[in-house]
């Protein structure tokens, strides 16, 4: 396999700036860069304009010293300086063309699994039990799987674990209502659902603020759970169970697999230990009875120092403990050396302290990565939050379910106005374009953004959308299949691209980019670059199937471009299925 093309060009210019300004100039950040215009190259190398100051010569005459040490002949033609100081490349054709070739029938694009694999856990989803999942859970599921699948793609062994929360004050409330009013609820096989048990939660809560014996004895629960009373863990059980069912519908609707639950409830004898470590570690302090770790640099409104509480003046342990056991266990007994936290940015505070608390004990060194992925909201058409007429959170199972329902609808009405038979797939293929629709139209977001969620956009066949996306990919794979191609080329094919016309030329340039972009993704731990990097191939393919045709030309540019179209369609292929998306053959 291939060195990506940036990682060449970067090394390239590496080796240049040694040459021209002697081997202990450091090379800048960044050293190559794709340009903007095309008229100014394919890429572009600023590294005269970051060393003037330092070498003391003015960036033009830099830029031609280095441009007459770079050694890039195979790959770009030659090297053009322009003011005020940049080198300009351009990538080869015939470079261009014998790269393609040679990856031709690869599934993995050229891309090379990482030398020096690790393992990454990735912190997602995070629902709480007794709840149902609603929209806001949406975006930390989908974004964190696309990470995992590129982590995983690179070769790095994943661990996707999913940070739920079934432990805490709600389920105290819980049992103790339901054993006054809905006892059968709380037997193995009984009758309610999870729906059942959200509208129990609402009641519970309403008798906790209004009756103080109630409360008293909720808390009591609380407490019985945590020790483990027979009767308190039995109801525990059974409405983990109602959740846990529920979930996997909903996991199962988006096409997530291999998560790992890891509840609140699996740390429980870790807790102690932890408390234990931090004092033994001189950190805790006691604070108004509750034990806490004072962390430098954070304070409250008043500018006094925020402490972490990691355990309560009553003996309880609460969520940052929990998460302090996870991050202790991820890197001593998991050997994590990358974490991603997949979280809500109004959790950004903190998670910060975690982190700080858990480096601060020894927990987490400098071999470890670990850091917080948050993300914005999702709005509703008004701009505001997304929330139902009544006000409540939209349910992520009705959420999901109405896109399938849309865009079998959407698919319908295709066929009719073309006067097409309905094809019997019809129900797969609307739930396939209708959820990744729906993931799309959030990865294809800076995540750090807020989103207005609309069906109407996410499901048109223009634009930057999933089904645009899906209908390019079915539309080159009835090209490969009335040419025999589709199981890639027949055996013995003169698979030499050939790249004479301009769109061949620019949708080759197009396809050498996913190695860099993917690299990008990781990096970045940003899919919308992969979003734009696909939807701007789909252009470049539409183009040449506008101008260049593919089975009606003769050998051997048919097969060339064959080749090309094969190439396109493996791409956009991985590449939604990194996102998490699947590709029809038929639309």
């Amino acid at each position: 396999m291939a060195e990506p093309l940036l990682t060449l060009l970067a090394d390239r210019v590496a080796d240049a700036v040694r040459t021209a300004f002697g081997p202990e100039v450091a090379v800048p950040d960044a050293p190559v860069l794709p340009t903007k215009d095309p008229r100014h190259g394919d890429y572009s190398v600023p590294v005269a304009m970051s060393l003037a100051k330092v070498l003391g010569a003015p960036p033009p005459e830099l830029a031609e010293r280095l441009a007459a040490a770079l050694r890039v002949d195979d790959v770009c033609e030659a090297p053009e300086v322009v003011r005020p100081g940049f080198v300009n490349l351009r990538l080869r054709p015939e470079w261009l063309a014998a790269r393609l070739s040679a990856q031709v029938g690869d599934d993995r694009l050229g891309i090379e699994p990482t030398p020096s694999p690790v393992t990454v856990v990735v912190d997602y989803a995070g629902p709480n039990m007794a709840k149902e999942m609603h929209v806001g859970h949406l975006r930390s599921t989908i974004i964190g799987d696309a990470l995992a699948n590129v982590d995983a793609f690179l070769g790095n062994t994943v661990r996707r674990i999913n940070h739920i929360g079934d432990y805490g004050t709600q389920f105290g409330l819980l049992v103790a209502h339901l054993e006054d009013t809905h006892p059968e609820a709380l037997e193995l096989g009984g009758d309610a659902d999870l729906g059942d048990v959200v509208a129990f939660y609402r009641e519970a809560n309403a008798r906790f603020t209004a009756d103080d014996e109630f409360k008293e004895r909720a808390r009591r629960r609380v407490v019985d759970l945590q020790t483990k009373e027979p009767t308190a863990r039995a109801a525990w059980a059974v409405l983990v169970g109602m959740s846990r069912r529920e979930n996997e519908r909903v996991y199962g609707l988006l096409g997530i697999e291999g998560l790992e639950e890891h509840g609140e409830s699996s740390y429980e004898d870790e807790l102690a230990d932890v408390v234990a470590d931090l004092d033994a570690a001189g950190l805790t302090v006691e604070d108004a009875g509750a034990t806490c770790v004072f962390v430098p640099g954070f304070t409250n409104r008043e500018g006094d120092p925020l402490p972490l509480i990691v355990r309560k003046a009553d003996g309880g342990y609460n969520y940052a403990t929990t998460d302090l056991a996870a991050v202790r266990r991820r890197v001593a007994d998991i050997g994590a050396r990358r974490i991603l936290y997949v979280v809500a940015a109004d959790q950004a505070q903190h998670l910060e302290m975690v982190f700080a608390v858990a480096r601060m004990a020894g927990w987490v060194d400098d071999s470890v990565h670990i850091v917080h992925v948050p993300f914005g909201l999702v709005l509703g058409e008004g701009g505001k939050r997304l929330r139902t007429r009544s006000g409540d959170n939209v349910r992520l199972a009705e959420l999901l379910g109405e896109a399938v329902e849309r865009a079998r609808a959407f698919l319908v009405d295709r066929a009719e106005e073309r006067d097409q038979p309905l094809p019997d797939d019809i129900d797969v293929i609307g739930e396939v374009v209708g959820i990744g629709a729906v993931k799309y139209a959030d990865l294809s977001q800076n995540r750090q953004s807020n989103y207005v969620f609309s069906f109407d956009k996410m499901l048109s066949l223009k634009g930057n959308t999933a089904p645009y996306l899906q209908y390019a990919y079915a539309r080159i794979h009835s090209i490969l299949r009335e040419a025999g191609w589709t199981d890639g080329p027949p055996p013995g094919a003169e698979l030499a691209i050939r790249l004479e016309a301009p769109q061949e030329l620019e949708l080759a340039k197009r396809l050498v980019e996913a190695s860099d972009v993917v690299g990008r993704v990781r990096d970045d731990l940003a899919p919308n670059h992969l979003c734009a990097y696909l939807f701007d191939l789909s252009q470049a393919y539409n183009q040449l199937y506008e101008h260049c045709p593919v089975l009606r030309v003769e050998e051997p540019l048919r097969t060339s471009r064959l080749a090309l179209c094969e190439r396109t369609a493996a791409t956009l292929r991985q590449g939604l299925a990194l996102l998490g998306i699947e590709v029809l053959d038929r639309m």
